[in-house]
């Protein structure tokens, strides 16, 4: 069916009139001679001069007679701004280098403009192709194993559907042995405790492992022997100076994993290791406090029931060798102060990054899973004020190693522009505000210039996909997760699904 004709424009802004009847919305996809375009703006038209319309007007308004308009559906009409998308020729989709027939006739997309489309092999899913609020079945799939170790930017504001998404996507990968994922939970609501869950896949039992300050049956304890600590791992998180930074690199050099204990119980006055008493003095303190320690007869004691000195269990090894074995990790860190959250989750993904960089040394990279650090609030460890941590070096370096984030952030501003470029996907939800949408658009990996409207028109559920690993930027309309569950033969189970 004819949805309107192309009366003018130029390349990646073409004007098409809407036909009388039609409905023509911001984010529609149209087609016309093997090329789909995106609506991204609309306007009134009208062949009546400006003191013809305030007149007539005037005279409806104020009760006047009754107003006849010949050839109304000639004279009055909308117009809509349209952008090329992808030209798609034999099957074989690129980017447009040509403008439609001047006058052609659009028609709406259906599923078979999609053709080209492919499932790669290691197949990550999103949602469908959406063209406006219509849904086609056609689903989005991109290469995962890719697009992890290249990044994967989640930004939105509150409400527009960014938990369900990140649920989506790992009920999908739940059962992918290409991946590896850990989810630092500040919220507890992937796993689903008290609701629906990732627990609920089929395959969960065998594939997810659970860590929680109060685990269920078949979870497992989050406690931590701060001997694991080390100083590299207080990078970014506790506020230090260099002269104290360079007092942990002194201690661990000389007392290895003990370093930390040797530490906290050197008098000040009179350490051996060249260090100002007044240094020492103040570093043991930002210690304590930030790892809940007491002194007690001269010796560590901790107070908290997060970092320990009890348990005897190695927990950052136990997680990267379920991650490279392609399992995935869910931390419920809801309980926690934001610091000692980043803390554990900075220790896990270091030692993680380090045994990958072994790897790649090796050479046996290509034989190990993807691996993915899902984070919530990704300013917290990405902005400039984070400091130079673990996150940032995978951020800038993780691809070559197989190692990527998958961040999720209302304040996309916030995240350093050399670190946003590096998100090689970015799955853009909902936003209104212009800031935001400028900091997006401007490192998203397709031309988007004019989606500004688009993006704040997105409704929740509903995405933009941005990556290296499609043809081009992907409306999309994200799948329901308790829709997902029930599809798939998920069903709610008891916390000692584990048993």
């Amino acid at each position: 069916m004819v949805l309107g004709q192309i009366i003018g424009g130029e390349y990646g802004e073409l004007v098409v009139r809407q036909k009388s009847g039609q409905i023509i919305e911001i984010g529609d996809l149209l087609s016309i001679d093997d090329i789909i375009l995106q609506v991204y703006d609309l306007a009134y038209g009208t062949l009546l001069e400006a003191t013809d319309l305030a007149r007539m007007s005037g005279m409806q308004l104020e009760g006047y007679e009754e107003t006849v308009l010949m050839e109304e559906e000639i004279r009055n009409f909308v117009t809509a701004k349209a952008k090329p998308l992808v030209h798609v020729k034999n099957g074989v989709a690129r980017i447009p280098k040509r403008l439609p027939g001047f006058f052609g006739t659009v028609n709406r997309v259906n599923t078979d403009d999609f053709n080209f489309m492919e499932k790669p092999e290691n197949s990550l899913y999103l949602g469908k192709v959406r063209s406006g609020s219509t849904v086609l079945d056609v689903p989005v799939n991109i290469d995962g194993r890719e697009a992890l170790s290249h990044h994967i930017l989640i930004p939105a504001t509150t409400g527009r559907g960014k938990s369900n998404l990140v649920k989506v996507m790992l009920w999908d990968m739940v059962p992918k042995e290409w991946c590896g994922i850990l989810v630092i939970d500040p919220h507890d609501e992937y796993f689903g405790r008290n609701e629906i869950g990732i627990k609920d896949h089929p395959e969960a039992r065998e594939k997810v492992l659970y860590y929680s300050p109060n685990p269920p049956k078949g979870g497992y304890s989050l406690r931590v022997n701060i001997s694991l600590l080390k100083p590299w791992n207080l990078r970014g998180i506790i506020e230090v100076t260099d002269a104290q930074s360079q007092a942990m690199y002194v201690f661990y050099n000389h007392h290895y994993d003990d370093w930390l204990d040797a530490l906290l119980t050197t008098d000040p006055e009179e350490n051996n290791h060249g260090i100002q008493s007044i240094t020492l003095e103040v570093l043991q303190r930002k210690l304590r406090l930030a790892l809940d320690i007491n002194m007690v007869g001269g010796e560590v004691r901790t107070r908290g029931n997060i970092f320990v000195t009890q348990t005897n269990n190695d927990i950052v090894n136990d997680i990267a060798d379920a991650m490279e074995e392609g399992k995935k990790v869910i931390l419920d860190t809801s309980s926690m102060a934001g610091d000692k959250e980043l803390l554990i989750a900075g220790m896990i993904t270091h030692e993680i990054f380090r045994r990958y960089k072994k790897h790649k040394e090796f050479g046996n990279l290509d034989d190990k899973p993807s691996i993915g650090i899902v984070i919530e609030e990704a300013p917290r460890v990405l902005g400039e004020r984070g400091g130079r941590n673990v996150f940032h070096t995978i951020a800038r370096e993780g691809r070559k190693f197989r190692v990527g984030l998958i961040a999720i952030t209302q304040l996309s501003s916030m995240i350093p522009r050399e670190i946003l470029a590096n998100m090689n996907t970015k799955i853009i939800l909902g936003n209104e505000m212009k800031s935001e949408r400028d900091a997006i658009i401007g490192s998203a990996a397709q031309d988007l210039s004019k989606d500004g409207k688009n993006i704040a028109s997105l409704d929740k559920g509903e995405a933009i996909v941005s990556s290296i690993f499609t043809k081009f930027a992907v409306p999309i309309k994200i799948d329901l997760f308790d829709d997902v569950v029930e599809k798939e033969g998920g069903k709610k189970t008891k916390l000692e699904f584990f048993g």
